[in-house]
């Protein structure tokens, strides 16, 4: 039996998810913006918490924390490379580790360069992963921390996840990174599209996450960093697709 999940929008544009194995009843939370939207969820749906999952440390992914252990008491996993600034973990991961929510078995994947010790967690047996401020919607996460070989480093491992995975990102970003997609990829028909469809979603309110990584190597630009029309649109024909990336990147910063 698959897992199942919901998407729980927090903050002004942030999203927490809710991960249920059906058959133990053990429900985890992956990343904790605000605690609110979280316990509301978990009530509406009749789970009980028994797992947190975070991706990285910065504030808007785990403020809601404290306050959410305080009503629901949860075993917190996070990457043994943040622990040092991460709220107090039970469980220290590195990359190729395993993460169980109930009875599926999950893997750690580092992705670092938005932050270094930033992880995705990769539920084979349910095509999820959970990549927050890595690989994200039409996007990517702005490299603070880390760098730009670093980064690409990191999505081209996500980009060699089966093309059925979905990915559950960590922001409402798509409407921004489709705008910027077309300034460089102006003439892809799947990105014109995807950003329509994106368009459409949002004038409803609906959310644009989570998406199919077959859909990202299709149209997300940081991801099609090899593609040779693409890199000939950028002036790069033939150049290293890592180099290419990080031109992407840095247009993305000015964008």
């Amino acid at each position: 039996m698959t897992l199942e999940f919901e998407t729980v929008p927090c903050l002004s544009d942030n999203y927490a998810y809710l991960v249920h194995d059906p058959a133990t009843g053990a429900t985890a939370a992956v990343d904790v913006p605000e605690a609110a939207p979280i316990l509301e969820a978990l009530t509406r749906r009749g789970w009980t918490l028994t797992d947190v999952l975070l991706t990285h440390h910065h504030w808007d992914h785990v403020d809601g924390l404290a306050e959410l252990l305080d009503a629901a008491p949860a075993r917190v996993i996070g990457a043994k490379a943040d622990e040092h600034r991460l709220p107090p973990l039970n469980l220290a991961v590195s990359e190729g580790d395993s993460v169980t929510i109930g009875d599926e078995t999950g893997v750690v994947m580092d992705v670092s360069g938005h932050t270094v010790g930033h992880i995705a967690f990769h539920f084979p047996d349910s095509k999820l992963a959970f990549t927050a401020d890595s690989l994200m919607a039409l996007g990517c996460g702005r490299v603070f921390e880390g760098t730009m070989p670093q980064m690409w480093k990191s999505l081209s491992k996500l980009a060699a996840l089966p093309p059925e995975t979905v990915i559950c990102s960590g922001h409402e970003y798509t409407a921004a990174n489709a705008k910027f997609a077309l300034s460089i990829d102006p003439d892809n028909p799947r990105l014109i599209s995807r950003a329509e469809a994106v368009e459409a979603a949002r004038t409803k309110g609906q959310p644009t996450v989570p998406s199919v990584l077959s859909e990202e190597l299709a149209t997300n630009p940081f991801l099609r960093a090899g593609d040779p029309g693409l890199q000939a649109g950028l002036g790069m024909a033939g150049a290293d697709p890592g180099d290419v990336f990080a031109e992407i990147r840095a247009r993305k910063d000015r964008f």
